[in-house]
């Protein structure tokens, strides 16, 4: 894929001087394809060409990214005729900014095989069909970069937003860094690097994203070094429950540590659990995350490829790291969150950006935030628990870019360091040991169906009404248990319902499965 490409040759039938390249980018809004357009052109004026730039353009997600079109050929005294936008087949360069975009650009005709230089950053950026779905929506990316592969003359592809996030730039300059890299075009090196400088903000950044790419299409990238290992953790700072950061790392290596001695097919898992898990909360609850997980890794055979460890890896990890008010609060309170809004909005610098937070609580969210006594004293009283729900049961609308705002949600995010004592955590505790121990009980029995058990929780997501839902598709899928488990089928028909919960908004698709489930006899299906 980075090979070198013999020089730039004009195509057959057309004299150096006549040949108009044609050149297309493809990108969303906040992706700066109009400036990587702009770049282009400019390169092209400075090395003596006459080019013509023109956007079309398009809803991102849905019909497809703006497309901004540029031609150029080299200036002869005559102008030549240029398009406005390109055709299917006629394209020599394609520069896609995500990958589903080049994908696009494939189906549309605009990448053939025998002329076009197709770039693409290897990024993914969820369409809105793939958001929709309930369970896994997520479009197959080896799929794309196969068809790539085989449908351009050339395909450089490799995550170039993180190329410029690491550099604190945008998008646009690591594309273009790929497109020099690529040689595609018969410019130096230095004529990009002048187009950046002639631009006269935020050069220096995106001199080091050009760089980067560049080196990257090359093939001449130096790795990058590998995060600190405080980086890990620093989120868990502040939560009170170790003494500064330098027993925060030392908390933090005795808990990979025992890692280590898992099987090796687990340790990913493992680890990704655990960071999340210690992200969530704090040291000591990464420590309850692994104290559960050797349960299931004592329980585990290597012929069975461990498969029942690392199911246990992911999904402890997620029954532990529950949506609530507290969780959402510190999500939206957070500084990372800031630059990510800050970055897909694309505010300048020196702008002001105003945020508006919407909350829905109900009375369940308000007790789930109380000491576990106080919150049931509540629930347990409905005339009580109606009387508050008509006063806290309706949208709020917050601004978090304001003091007031901002503090508010700070509070309840801070309220972190206190979560074992409350209401939700009992209740989410108490649902997990049940769960987890249910999984394990079917272990010696039928391996298979175990595993299908945790795989289970997947169903359980969201917050408020959306957990409810999701919590009652969990509970209708493991109702058939009862009269699956004695089946040598059960684990498939226990598989077939977490699927059909999945796809199935309304859940009428698990209704009609569940009824055939009643219908089974004992002997399990030929």
């Amino acid at each position: 894929m980075l090979d070198a490409v013999p020089p730039f040759r004009a195509r057959p039938g057309a004299q150096d001087g006549e040949r108009v390249i044609k050149l297309a980018v493809l990108a969303v809004g906040g992706q700066g394809g109009g400036v990587l357009a702009d770049w282009i052109t400019d390169v092209a004026e400075r090395n003596g060409y006459v080019a013509q730039s023109t956007s079309v353009a398009g809803v991102a997600q849905r019909t497809g990214a703006t497309i901004y079109y540029v031609e150029m050929a080299r200036d002869t005294g005559r102008l030549p005729v240029f398009a406005l936008s390109p055709s299917q087949g006629d394209v020599d360069i394609l520069i896609a900014a995500e990958l589903m975009e080049a994908g696009r650009a494939i189906i549309r005709g605009f990448v053939t095989p025998e002329r076009t230089t197709l770039i693409a950053s290897s990024h993914r950026i969820a369409a809105v069909s793939e958001k929709i779905e309930p369970g896994d929506g997520r479009a197959s990316s080896s799929k794309v970069h196969a068809t790539a592969e085989a449908a351009s003359k050339r395909f450089i592809a490799f995550d170039m937003e993180k190329i410029a996030a690491d550099n604190g730039s945008m998008i646009s300059a690591s594309l273009l860094g790929a497109l020099a890299g690529s040689d595609a075009l018969p410019f130096t090196r230095e004529s990009y690097e002048q187009a950046i400088g002639a631009g006269g903000r935020g050069v220096k950044a995106s001199l080091a994203a050009f760089g980067a790419a560049f080196d990257r299409a090359r093939g001449t990238a130096v790795p990058a070094p590998k995060p600190a290992e405080p980086a890990i953790v620093e989120s868990a700072l502040g939560t009170g429950h170790v003494s500064g950061p330098q027993n925060l790392l030392q908390g933090w290596q005795a808990l990979a540590a025992r890692i280590d001695p898992m099987p090796l097919a687990v340790h990913d898992m493992a680890f990704r659990g655990l960071r999340k898990v210690v992200d969530y909360q704090d040291i000591a609850f990464g420590r309850e995350y692994l104290d559960r997980l050797d349960k299931a890794v004592a329980l585990d055979e290597p012929d069975r490829g461990y498969g029942l460890s690392i199911a246990a890896a992911k999904h402890l990890a997620n029954a532990l790291c529950y949506d609530d008010m507290i969780r959402v609060a510190d999500l939206k309170t957070r500084s990372t969150r800031d630059r990510r809004v800050r970055h897909e909005v694309g505010v300048k610098d020196g702008s002001i950006l105003q945020v508006t937070e919407y909350f829905h609580p109900r009375i369940e969210e308000f007790c789930g935030t109380l000491p576990a006594g106080l919150g049931s004293y509540i629930e347990n009283r409905p005339k009580l628990a109606a009387f508050l729900d008509r006063r806290i049961n309706h949208g709020r609308r917050i601004r978090t870019d304001s003091f007031a705002g901002f503090a508010a949600l700070w509070f309840i995010g801070g309220l972190r360091r206190w979560r074992r004592r409350l209401l939700r955590h009992k209740v989410e505790m108490a649902h997990l040991d049940r769960w987890y121990a249910l999984a394990l009980d079917h272990v010696p029995r039928d391996y298979a169906l175990a595993v299908e058990i945790l795989n289970c929780r997947r169903l359980i997501k969201g917050y408020s009404d959306t957990h409810v839902r999701a919590q009652s598709k969990f509970d209708r899928v493991l109702s058939a248990l009862d009269l699956l488990k004695d089946r040598a089928d059960a684990a498939d028909w226990i598989r077939r319902l977490r699927e059909m919960a999945l796809k199935d908004e309304k859940g009428d698709m698990l209704d009609g499965a569940l009824k055939t489930v009643a219908t089974l006899g004992p002997d399990p299906v030929s």
